[in-house]
């Protein structure tokens, strides 16, 4: 099974079929683990991008024309083969990736089918005509919808747009990660598997300047849809203006964790935290910045230290609880100076630091650090970290702990930890696209976006299914 997918990963998948690029390079993937290839793929170029594009524009003549029930047998059988492949995406996100196996065959795996399951449940109830007083408003695909999918949690944002694309017969193109590519060749394969019609679902591998760029720009393509950087989000965008293309975006984060006064902090510190921690600190919506009352700031401290120094970081194919190393040298090297910064600037160091945990001796591992006395000024209270990495700064009053919250660019998510009733006057008031009560992530079927700089747009459920629709609006016929 995975020497097909060997071979595929040096192919592109357009019209139902594995093809060879037009003039694409090979590419080392590299084991952030080992620092040696896990994986050789191609880097397609703006030729293929033509090729998925032309395949999809004559699909969506027919899939377009598809019924609900045809769509959701569809997303269902998705769903089935998915299941069958569950071993072969961990072990390709883990040697690629980095993501321990134990946790990339879960929640990472998982993340994939539940974004099929939230579509499947939002398209059996979805209103594809309203009546608005003597107008009648219909939803329509868009047409050939570019995606464009970071290497954190890879299957979770290729499912948060296929699925809906799919659900509202739309065809699409999509370019993974370079850094994580394995598990969308594996979804290539899972959607042929399940009958996917020719021409519907188009694979194109390759990086942001050559293959995203194609797609942001394409005159043959209605939408693009993009998770990552805001930095990368921002040239796609004008990538896009051109041809006037829907952008949905799903940007960067740099999200608070209020904690409120008088909260347990053993209880509620651990559901909340363990955000910087899952998935390596690769979320754009792990809560790094944890703001506490000031003369509580000591005792937050002793429960978040303990949860850090009791993490271990080990082997991505071991089994296990441990967390595995960062994507690559270029995040490791940034998130090094970004603790190297905190050191320079004045913060306190309460565990962790630069440099390789003490049972590794290569691979882009981080030692679980966790900082105190984190002022607003400092370069890590500002940017996105990327990694396990906490910062606690104090605060005097709950008016000062929003206004610390809300001074930033980002706008993803944020983060209460304390009496849900109290955490419920808090919320409104905090410039973010989720809140999470007690949880470092929204709940289940919740839409996911952002304000600000973390992009346009939401993902997941009801309103990431209308994302990928187009409204019209049909005057002076009978109600």
């Amino acid at each position: 099974m995975m020497s097909d997918t060997e071979t595929h990963l040096k192919q592109n998948y357009i019209g139902g079929r594995w093809v060879d690029s037009k003039g694409g390079k090979l590419h080392d993937v590299i084991n952030p683990a080992t620092e040696e290839a896990a994986s050789t793929v191609v880097l397609g170029t703006a030729a293929d991008v033509d090729d998925a594009v032309a395949a999809a524009k004559e699909a969506f003549k027919t899939f377009s024309q598809t019924t609900r029930e045809e769509r959701l047998d569809l997303l269902n059988r998705i769903v089935e083969e998915y299941k069958k492949r569950g071993a072969d995406l961990a072990k390709s996100m883990a040697s690629e990736m980095g993501a321990p196996v134990s946790f990339a065959g879960t929640a990472q795996v998982g993340a994939g089918i539940g974004g099929f399951l939230g579509t499947i449940a939002a398209l059996k109830d979805f209103q594809f005509t309203e009546q608005h007083g003597a107008n009648k408003v219909v939803y329509e695909p868009i047409g050939v919808v570019g995606m464009i999918t970071p290497w954190n949690w890879p299957l979770n944002q290729i499912a948060l747009k296929v699925a809906p694309a799919l659900a509202g017969g739309n065809c699409m193109v999509l370019k993974p990660s370079e850094e994580c590519p394995g598990n969308a060749v594996i979804f290539a394969e899972i959607l042929d598997a399940a009958g996917v019609p020719p021409g519907v679902f188009n694979l194109v591998q390759g990086d942001g300047p050559t293959v995203g760029n194609a797609i942001s720009s394409h005159p043959g393509i209605e939408m693009v849809s993009f998770t990552g950087s805001t930095r990368a989000g921002i040239l796609v965008a004008k990538a896009a203006a051109d041809t006037v293309k829907r952008v949905h975006q799903e940007l960067g984060g740099k999200s608070p964790n209020i904690v409120l006064p008088g909260a347990d902090l053993a209880a509620v510190l651990p559901p909340t935290v363990s955000g910087v921690l899952v998935n390596t600190g690769q979320s754009c919506i792990a809560p790094t910045r944890i703001l506490v009352q000031k003369d509580e700031a000591e005792a937050a401290v002793g429960v978040i230290k303990a949860m850090f120094d009791g993490t271990s970081v080990g082997d991505p194919q071991a089994e296990g609880a441990h967390i595995g190393p960062v994507v690559n040298k270029a995040q490791f090297d940034k998130i090094q100076g970004l603790i190297q910064s905190a050191i320079d600037e004045g913060a306190t160091l309460e565990t962790g630091g630069t440099g390789l945990p003490s049972n590794v001796n290569r691979g882009y591992y981080i030692k679980p650090t966790v900082f105190s006395g984190v002022t607003r000024d400092m370069r890590i209270a500002n940017e996105e970290i990327f990694g396990p990495v906490a910062t606690v700064m104090a605060y005097d009053d709950l008016d000062q702990a929003v206004d610390i919250a809300n001074d930033t660019e980002y706008g993803l998510s944020a983060v209460i930890s304390g009496d849900p009733a109290k955490a419920a006057d808090v919320a409104p008031k905090l410039r973010a696209g989720m809140v999470a009560v007690n949880a470092w992530g929204p709940g289940p079927g919740a839409p996911f976006g952002g304000y600000k700089a973390s992009g346009n747009g939401r993902e997941g459920g009801l309103f990431g299914l209308k994302d990928f629709m187009e409204v019209k609006a049909i005057s002076g016929i009978p109600a």
